[in-house]
């Protein structure tokens, strides 16, 4: 898992609403999958996409699964980014 599977993953809208109801909390496949008007499969595929990306976690009980966010990847997109502002200048530069 690297920053640009990380990037793909978030650069797909029906992703990022994903994410963005994970926010709140742990939340099960199927009420993912009933906020959306696509297959059960369709919202599995981008699950697994998130999860490939390390963005999400799932956890299994009984006959359900669940996920919720992973916030340290969030964080280490965070850090790298904020490596490209207000950073020390370069000496030549100057």
């Amino acid at each position: 898992m690297g920053i640009k599977e990380t990037f793909k993953a978030i650069g797909d809208p029906v992703r990022r609403e994903i994410l963005e109801m994970l926010k709140d909390g742990m939340m099960s496949a199927g009420d993912i999958a009933a906020r959306f008007d696509m297959t059960q499969a369709t919202v599995s595929y981008h699950l697994s996409q998130l999860k490939k990306a390390g963005l999400v976690f799932e956890s299994k009980r009984k006959n359900f699964v669940f996920y919720q966010l992973n916030a340290s990847v969030f964080e280490e997109i965070m850090l790298w980014a904020a490596g490209f502002i207000g950073g020390e200048k370069d000496e030549k530069t100057e």
